[in-house]
C-alpha cells in the first residue's frame, strides 16, 4: 500500500482493478486545508490519461508489474508482431496505434525489448531508452550553412528521419533517443 505522498512520477498503482502509471504528481496544502497529491495518472491499458486527487488518509494498492523479454518481428498493415525472445513459434501481434510507434520509429526487426505485463498479460511495450541506428541518407554539409544551428535532417535506417549537426555522414552508426526522438551522439563513424 500506498500513502498519499508516496505516488510518485513513474509509479505503479492499481485502481479498480486496473493498472495507472503516475505520469505526474503534485503535493500541496491550499491555506489551512490538509495536504492533497494532485496527479495525472495513464491507464495502461486504454491509454487514457485522468486527474485524481488523493487526500492525507487515503491509500491506494501499488500494481503489480513485470517485465519480460519479447522479440519485434516487424510491422505490418497496422499490426506490429512479436514472440517469446527463446520460443519463435510463439508469436502475437499488438495493433499499431500512436503509443506504439516508438517501435515503429526507432527499433529494428529482431531486437529484444521489454514488455509490461500485468495479471499475466501483456499490456504494453517498453522500447530501449537509446537505440544505435544506421544513416541511409544525409545531404552533404555546406561551408557556412549554420543560419539554422548547424542541423540537417538525416533518415535512418528504420525510415524515420531526425536532426543530426552537419558533420554526419550517410553511413555513419547514431545513437537516438526514443523518448524524445532526437539525435544524442555519434556512435561509429564511416
Amino acid at each position: 500500500m500506498l500513502n498519499y505522498n508516496e505516488i510518485t512520477q513513474k509509479k505503479y498503482v492499481e485502481i479498480d482493478g486496473e493498472p495507472f502509471e503516475v505520469i505526474s504528481s503534485h503535493v500541496f496544502r491550499k491555506q489551512q486545508r490538509k495536504p492533497v497529491n494532485q496527479t495525472k495518472l495513464k491507464n495502461l491499458i486504454t491509454g487514457k490519461v485522468t486527474e485524481r486527487s488523493f487526500h492525507q488518509a487515503e491509500k491506494v494498492n501499488e500494481a503489480n508489474i513485470d517485465t519480460r523479454k519479447i522479440k519485434f518481428l516487424y510491422a505490418n498493415k497496422g499490426e506490429q508482431w512479436f514472440c517469446e525472445e527463446n520460443t519463435p513459434s510463439k508469436r502475437f501481434s499488438m495493433p499499431d496505434t500512436t503509443e506504439n510507434a516508438t517501435i515503429r520509429n526507432f527499433v529494428k526487426e529482431n531486437s529484444i525489448i521489454d514488455a509490461i505485463v500485468f495479471s499475466g498479460n501483456i499490456i504494453g511495450i517498453r522500447p530501449p531508452i537509446k537505440v544505435d541506428l544506421a544513416v541511409t541518407e544525409a545531404p552533404p554539409a555546406v561551408k557556412g550553412n549554420t543560419a539554422q544551428g548547424g542541423t540537417k535532417q538525416i533518415t535512418l535506417e528504420t525510415g524515420v528521419t531526425v536532426n543530426a549537426p552537419l558533420f554526419i555522414n550517410e553511413g555513419d552508426i547514431v545513437r537516438v533517443n526514443t523518448e524524445t526522438g532526437e539525435y544524442t551522439e555519434r556512435v561509429e563513424k564511416k
